[in-house]
């Protein structure tokens, strides 16, 4: 039996809505057919978007959606994107595939889709092969609410008023993809562009520097010691990181639905690396920035795999089972613990690319297992972070140990939100949780479980879905409840009397 104690009077710090955030590149079938399939489709949309998408995106609460890449966003010309379809010009998307990109998804596609979702846009600007002055016109573009050559061009293509966009890439991996700089060299670009990044009206702009790959703590010390500040003047609101969880070796990537029970262990630990990850670019963050203004942005993260049989290999679309469902769950409780300094985290990516919650086949739409997580924890969009510990056993093989539990406890409203992951793929956990300073009477749950290789298809599409978590009993002191193998759980609880 393993123990869980909850401090409920321990307020830590809150957890942002935007670490549930989703990201969509301009990637295989991501964005067309994805979520984009135009107005003359004979699937339902809506101004050309995906109402089934949109409709599961609502559902999660979907916070913040990063677009348009990505290494696309490097090549992307936002200028292409705007005005008549037939009149937009086609490129080559020389990153995935080289296919053709016409274009008809652009700035004022992803703003509507923003829009019936609900979420926030978190758009990246191109430095790799981009201008000042080009991210400077897009920005004016977009947010500018006057008269001025940008603003009526946008009216002309459709939108008199000006739109509201928070979040601002500065450019994407470019130690890489975005320019093959050095962290000093992308420091003094980072500057210089972020000069141009104009608030306009009341319109504010969160400025993200490009971020390290993985454990490039050169890259995080460089960019922050060149860029983060200007005299006492800070110029960046947060900086990224990108890390991608794969259990075998890019040389022997193995697809999503076809592991072993090593690659299953493996993959906890590389996920639960991301611990350290955030850790140690946090500590070198603080030594430029010791009141911690600025923020650490993980805009991609997820599992990745070999592609399906019979698809694309540069269209990046694989299956998603349960085993990813729990890598997720567990990543996202480090987000939540790290949530003081960690602003936004996006899932790479949304529909029909790596790490999906969404499949889609023509008219047909599928939720795969990490979906669920999401749903599981919007509750904590938005709470305050609980002081908890977890009593947990080590499991896995000679090679692989990983803690059999996983969890987040947080508070909203009064209410109790807690999510507990099993990662045992065998063996089920009872758990006593233990509450200090709150006293449930009312209590509810939902469980995502199922063999770690489980997964939805076209043809049984609900083979992996939320159900009621059975039998979470009262006891002195809190709650217990059962936990099968393999599963994510949410248990809501609630005051009579809440005290807030």
């Amino acid at each position: 039996m393993a123990k869980l104690v909850i401090n409920a009077w321990d307020r830590k710090s809150k957890i942002s809505r935007e670490l549930y955030g989703q990201f969509s590149e301009h990637l295989g079938r991501g964005i067309y057919e994805g979520i984009y399939v135009g107005e003359a489709s004979d699937i339902r949309n809506i101004k050309g978007m995906r109402c089934d998408v949109v409709e599961a995106l609502r559902r999660i609460q979907l916070p913040v959606l990063r677009w348009p890449g990505g290494c696309f966003a490097d090549y992307y010309h936002w200028k292409d994107g705007i005005g008549p379809g037939e009149k937009r010009k086609k490129i080559v998307n020389a990153n995935w595939g080289d296919v053709v990109e016409d274009n008809s998804f652009g700035t004022h596609e992803f703003m509507e889709l923003c829009e019936q979702i609900g979420c926030e846009p978190y758009i990246c600007g191109n430095v790799g092969s981009g201008t000042v002055e080009e991210m400077s016109d897009w920005i004016e573009y977009l947010t500018f609410d006057g008269s001025s050559p940008m603003s009526e061009l946008r009216a002309e293509n459709g939108h008199p008023e000006a739109w509201r966009v928070k979040y601002w890439g500065v450019g994407n991996e470019n130690w890489g993809c975005g320019g093959n700089m050095t962290p000093e060299q992308y420091g003094q670009e980072f500057r210089r562009y972020r000069t141009f990044c104009r608030n306009y009206g009341d319109n504010r702009l969160y400025c993200i520097a490009g971020g390290a790959d993985v454990a490039d703590y050169q890259w995080t010390e460089g960019v922050m010691k060149t860029a983060a500040y200007t005299g006492n003047r800070r110029l960046m609101d947060g900086i990224s990181l990108h890390y991608y969880t794969q259990p075998n070796t890019w040389e022997h990537k193995k697809r999503a639905t076809e592991f072993e029970l090593s690659d299953y262990y493996r993959g906890f630990v590389r996920a639960l690396r991301m611990n350290e990850l955030i850790e140690k670019h946090c500590e070198i963050m603080s030594r430029y920035d010791p009141a911690h203004e600025v923020g650490l942005v993980v805009d991609e993260w997820g599992a990745w795999y070999e592609v399906e049989e019979g698809t694309h290999p540069a269209f990046l679309y694989q299956q998603g089972t349960v085993r990813d469902a729990l890598l997720a769950a567990v990543q996202l409780d480090i987000f939540n613990k790290h949530s003081d300094r960690v602003k936004m985290a996006n899932l790479a990516q949304m529909v029909n690319v790596i790490h999906s919650i969404i499949l889609t086949e023509g008219r047909h739409m599928i939720l795969t297992p990490t979906y669920f997580v999401f749903e599981l924890y919007k509750g904590h969009q938005d709470a305050s972070l609980l002081g908890s510990w977890l009593e947990t056993e080590e499991i896995g093989d000679e090679e692989s140990r990983i803690p059999s539990l996983s969890h987040t406890a947080s508070i909203k409203d009064g209410e109790l939100h807690l999510t507990v992951s099993n990662l045992s793929p065998f063996r089920s956990e009872e758990i006593d949780c233990y509450i200090l300073g709150y006293t449930p009477e009312i209590m509810e749950g939902r469980i995502l479980q199922g063999d770690m290789a489980a997964h939805n298809t076209f043809d049984n599409p609900e083979n992996i879905k939320l159900n009621e978590l059975q039998e979470i009993k009262r006891k002195d002191g809190g709650i217990s409840f059962i936990l099968p193998a393999c599963s994510v759980a949410e248990i809501i609880l609630k005051e009579n009397s809440p005290k807030k």
